[in-house]
């Protein structure tokens, strides 16, 4: 049996709302996902500091880990503070 689909209509879509287009560490969109996850989404959340620069969680969170002395923003060196 062979079905053809006369008729397509999208029924949603989703951006994140973010003051740039890319994770300032992956480089990868923030439409897409970062390199640790397989899916873009709520799985994929960004995180926006106090500085109000944004990156995907799970990479400003490795940065961070990296971090030996002071935990710091890499785009702005200043101190990294979630944004609550």
């Amino acid at each position: 049996m062979k079905v053809k689909i006369r008729q397509w209509n999208g029924v949603a879509s989703w951006l994140w709302v973010a003051n740039d287009e890319n994770c300032g560490i992956c480089r990868m969109s923030f439409n897409g996902c970062c390199p640790e996850c397989k899916v873009p989404g709520d799985d994929c959340p960004l995180v926006w500091g106090q500085c109000s620069h944004c990156f995907h969680m799970h990479c400003i969170l490795k940065w961070l880990n990296s971090q030996q002395v002071q935990q710091q923003c890499p785009m702005c060196r200043q101190e990294w503070k979630f944004k609550e």
